[in-house]
This record gives structure tokens, C-alpha cells and sequence, in this order.
């Protein structure tokens, strides 16, 4: 019986990110942020659960590919189209095709590399989709162009070989299994009073998060033009 917990789990964010995008078609831009960013919660708890119970399998990792593909490749791409880019004819219906497609390229490359244990290779599709996301609730608020930047920069980085940190193994003591649900049950009510300030601080969390990849890319071309250039001194 426990061996399903964690695809249940995983499933069920499935389905939230389906219901997202119907709430995106309709035109609910806010709740079907806030959904895709609730399916990152979900998506950090089926690995754990799953990890936990000792219930790990290659159904269970292929399923939460595909999952993740839907709710923070496809989704998030959908409202920022539907929210965005829908004015900009063929370019922002491409902007937007660009980054589920780079989620893809992102989870099969995951699926199938081997080590980096203690990192990741590139921005995690969950992060990526959660930070499109919940920027869409800024809409309206800043320049028209910020949006199709950002989602190219993150469909890049989710391609990039940046690395980033990987939270899940540091370990995780028991304790934490009561600690979370406590916290999500603390959080609630600040939630349900403003739900756009609680998202619009979880994506300023994740965009920190995001922008530690792409300083490391930056850094590591900056010492790549150096080396260039230390070598053409010589060579004079």
C-alpha cells in the first residue's frame, strides 16, 4: 500500500497542473499561478515521500517527468502566453513554445545523467516554471519586454550546464515531517487574506534562486574570455 503514496502524489500534481491550464484558457491568470506554485510544493514532498518509504522506481521517476513537464513546462508557458504574449503574433506564440521545450530538453537530460549528486546541471524545470509563474502576477506592472526576456533567460538556464544547489540532499531529519505541515498550516491564513503578496515572495525567493545559475554562467565565460585573452597576449 505504501508503495503508491508517492504516486499519488505525483499524480495529483498532474492533475493540478491540467486544472491550471483550463483556469489559463479562461483567463484566471492568478489562480492558476498560484496553482503551479502549490505544485512545487507537491513535487518536493512525492521525492521525499517517496525516498522516505523507500518506494523510489523508474515508473515513479518517469511519471514525475511527465508531470513536471505539464505543470511547470507547459502551464506556465500557456498563462504567459494567454497573459502576454498573445499581442505579439508568431514571436510570442515561439517565446513561448521555447520554454517547455527547453523543460523537456531539461528533464530528459536529468533523467539521464548519471552523478552531480550534490547539484544540479542547469535550472530545475520546477524552479523555472514556478518563477514564470508567479511572475505573471506582476502583470501590468512593468514594461511589456521584461516577461519575453525573462522567459527566454530561464529557458536557457534550464539548458545551461550552471549549476545549482540541490536542497534535497542535505538530508532531512524526521522532525521535518511534522515541522512542514505545520508551517503550511501557519501560512493559510496569511494566504487566504493576500494571496499575490505571498506569491510575490516566493517568487522573489526562487528569482535569487534563479539568478545564482546565471551569475555562475557569466562568471565562468568571464574566466573563459580571460583565458582567451591571457593566450592571445602571449602569442604577441
Amino acid at each position: 500500500m505504501r508503495k503508491i503514496w508517492a504516486n499519488l502524489l505525483t499524480a495529483g500534481n498532474l492533475l493540478v497542473g491540467v486544472v491550471a491550464l483550463f483556469l489559463a484558457v479562461q483567463g484566471n491568470f492568478q489562480l492558476a499561478a498560484l496553482l503551479v506554485i502549490i505544485g512545487m510544493v507537491v513535487d518536493g514532498l512525492d521525492g521525499t515521500v517517496a525516498r522516505v518509504l523507500g518506494t523510489q522506481s523508474d515508473f515513479g521517476r518517469e511519471l514525475d517527468s511527465l508531470s513536471d513537464l505539464v505543470i511547470f513546462g507547459v502551464t506556465p508557458a500557456l498563462i504567459l502566453y494567454i497573459s502576454d504574449l498573445r499581442t505579439m503574433g508568431w514571436v510570442g506564440m515561439t517565446i513561448a513554445a521555447v520554454f517547455p521545450l527547453a523543460g523537456a530538453l531539461r528533464l530528459a537530460r536529468f533523467n539521464t545523467q548519471r552523478g552531480h549528486t550534490n547539484y544540479f546541471i542547469g535550472l530545475p524545470t520546477t524552479a523555472a516554471g514556478g518563477i514564470l509563474a508567479a511572475f505573471t502576477l506582476y502583470h501590468g506592472l512593468l514594461p511589456g519586454m521584461v516577461t519575453p526576456i525573462l522567459s527566454i533567460v530561464l529557458s536557457y538556464l534550464m539548458i545551461s550546464k550552471a549549476r545549482y544547489p540541490n536542497f534535497k540532499k542535505l538530508g532531512i531529519p524526521k522532525a521535518t515531517f511534522v515541522i512542514i505541515p505545520v508551517l503550511a498550516i501557519s501560512v493559510i491564513p496569511f494566504f487566504i487574506m493576500d494571496k499575490q503578496a505571498v506569491a510575490e515572495g516566493i517568487f522573489l525567493l526562487l528569482a535569487i534562486y534563479g539568478t545564482y545559475g546565471f551569475l555562475h554562467d557569466a562568471r565562468a565565460a568571464w574566466r573563459r574570455v580571460e583565458k582567451v585573452r591571457r593566450v592571445m597576449s602571449k602569442q604577441d
